[in-house]
């Protein structure tokens, strides 16, 4: 890419040099969806090899990716996000957020979706999908957690924009506070545990502010800090923007053991009858394994 000298000091020309690139940010966003190996990005971008192979040396070298030896005869490398890749995760989902509401869509601001939104085709279309292995948040107890429980037969990831917030004037449509949410999820626990089923709740907000909320509604689940959008990025999860922040627009997925989305119920309308449908659908997920 051709620059103009006073782009030497210019971060956002410093960072056009890697995301000004068509093929650069899908790479990215398949890697940050767990498509690490050569083959994978390759049948998912539709790239051709010599293409796939400039590229991503060039990303190694922009230290925005490393190479991690998985096979020896012959040679075979992952491709996986480095510090400065991970902190361009942000960035890919702002022109996410960006491409659904304005690209996408026609502008309006929301924190759901209709029917017939490619936000709604896109979350449907995740059963199937398979979490990265190695995929973990903050938690409120101050450790990193697994996005699914190790130890469940399914786990109901939900996510939610945020709690104990005001979301200023106007009011934005479907993102009303979160605290029901919450509340019927925990008043459910015993069912959900009695059967084998880990609840996570995921949302934007920082882990102290989850982990205070956690404490005065007496929580007893894991509820995860997705402030970095590691999940957001990896699932391509919908977003608004609100009280200054990109948070996750309400939905849940019904996770099976071995980490792959089996159901997606969204847009998350009728909380409690979600909540109803969530434990129903998690309790045929656990007696299948």
């Amino acid at each position: 890419m051709r620059k103009h000298n006073a782009d030497e000091t210019c971060g956002i020309a410093q960072a056009a040099v890697v995301m000004g690139d068509w093929w650069n940010v899908l790479i990215l966003r398949e890697i940050a969806r767990g498509h690490v190996r050569f083959d994978e990005l390759a049948a998912e971008i539709g790239l051709s090899r010599n293409v796939l192979t400039e590229r991503l040396g060039r990303l190694v070298a922009q230290g925005v990716l490393r190479r991690s030896l998985y096979q020896r005869r012959p040679v075979r490398y992952e491709y996986v996000l480095t510090d400065a890749g991970l902190a361009l995760l942000p960035l890919l989902v702002a022109m996410q957020d960006w491409g659904d509401r304005w690209g996408l869509g026609d502008g309006t601001l929301t924190a759901t979706t209709d029917e017939d939104s490619a936000e709604h085709a896109r979350v449907h279309a995740l059963a199937g999908t398979r979490l990265p292995d190695d995929l973990r948040l903050p938690g409120t107890q101050g450790t990193d957690l697994p996005v699914v429980a190790p130890d469940a037969a399914a786990t109901v990831l939900f996510t939610y924009p945020g709690t104990g917030i005001g979301w200023g004037e106007p009011p934005i449509p479907g993102a009303e506070g979160c605290t029901l949410e919450t509340r019927l999820f925990r008043d459910a626990w015993p069912e959900f545990r009695r059967t084998g089923v880990d609840i996570r709740g995921v949302s934007t907000q920082l882990p102290h502010e989850q982990a205070e909320f956690a404490r005065a509604e007496e929580i007893p689940y894991a509820l995860l800090s997705d402030a970095h959008h590691q999940l957001g990025a990896a699932l391509r999860l919908p977003t608004f923007r609100g009280a200054g922040r990109l948070r996750r627009k309400r939905l849940i997925l019904i996770v099976d053991a071995e980490r792959t989305v089996r159901h997606a119920l969204f847009p998350v309308d009728d909380i409690p009858y979600a909540v109803t449908e969530s434990l129903r659908l998690a309790e045929d997920c656990a007696r299948a394994v």
